[in-house]
């Protein structure tokens, strides 16, 4: 029982820990959807830009190679 005790001291001083180095970029909001929702791409240092995809033979060349 005593080692549950513990175990709690232990996660809730982590947990004091974590939120008090985080400081004012924490958000503990939870789920965001609509327009609060940010998505933004990790930027890779190491990896080349990407390059757009290339456009779609239209349909009617397509069925002209036949």
């Amino acid at each position: 029982m005593w080692k549950i005790a513990v175990g709690f001291v232990i996660f809730a001083a982590l947990g004091i820990y974590v939120i008090s180095k985080g400081g004012d970029k924490l958000d503990m909001s939870g789920e965001k959807h609509g327009a609060d929702a940010v998505h933004s791409e990790p930027a890779k240092a190491d990896a080349p830009a990407a390059a757009p995809a290339p456009a779609a033979a239209p349909a009617a060349e397509a069925s002209a190679a036949k």
